[in-house]
């Protein structure tokens, strides 16, 4: 059975070290992007991702239990590659110019979306199951610390607890919203301009809440 009654982290059974293992291990991941792109996870199976892979099922099952843990890989080694890219953008808060950095960022990760489909169907994936979303979650609140660092030069003074939350918050609305930028029938440019407003809107509040010493910037009352 593979579903899992209590929502836990999902993981390889085993981390290849040999550089033979690796190849297998890399080709698995790599059948299983393609496959997940073709039919979708509802049809995706370990069978048919180790045929294409031209690797024996065992050696399938040495690797990964199921179907849900090869897709809780695949969200991991995509928020790996983000945390790459935004390890360059690291150094540029807080220059004068982080919003322009910002939004080249922003588009660099929506062109990512665009260019390679089966973000949008790994992301759908984690959305099935308990487990496989707990594991989602996991993930996005690592690499969430990882986006609250970042912010720490542009926010010195906001607590360390409430800069981790809104880094979290940051994660999970640039997902969603790349997620929707590629749906059928939507202006991907569109989406991503409104995503870029919301970022921007929402760093420049915290930047002016840490400067006047933390104090959350009041909502204007709508008159109209």
């Amino acid at each position: 059975m593979e579903l899992q009654d209590d929502p836990q982290e999902l993981m390889p059974r085993r981390r290849p070290t040999q550089e033979r293992s690796k190849r297998k291990f890399d080709a698995l991941l790599q059948s299983s992007r393609e496959l997940l792109v073709e039919v979708g996870f509802e049809s995706f199976t370990c069978e048919e991702v180790a045929a294409r892979a031209e690797v024996p099922i065992g050696t399938l099952y040495q690797f990964f239990a199921n179907k849900y843990v090869i897709v809780c890989e695949l969200n991991r080694q995509d928020l790996v590659a983000v945390s790459q890219e935004l390890s360059d953008f690291h150094g540029e808060i807080p220059s004068m110019d982080w919003l322009r950095h910002m939004n080249a960022l922003v588009d660099h990760l929506a062109d990512l979306w665009m260019t390679d489909p089966s973000r949008r169907e790994v992301w759908l994936a984690m959305q099935s199951t308990p487990s496989t979303r707990a594991t989602g979650a996991i993930h996005e609140k690592e690499f969430a610390e990882a986006v609250a660092q970042m912010l720490r030069p542009l926010m010195p003074r906001t607590p360390r607890g409430r800069r981790s939350m809104m880094a979290q918050v940051l994660v999970h609305v640039v997902y969603s919203m790349l997620n929707f930028s590629v749906q059928d029938g939507l202006s991907h440019e569109d989406a991503v301009a409104e995503l870029k407003r919301l970022m921007v809107a929402y760093l420049l509040i915290a930047e002016k809440e840490s400067r006047t010493g933390g104090q959350r910037t009041p909502v204007e009352p709508d008159v109209n």
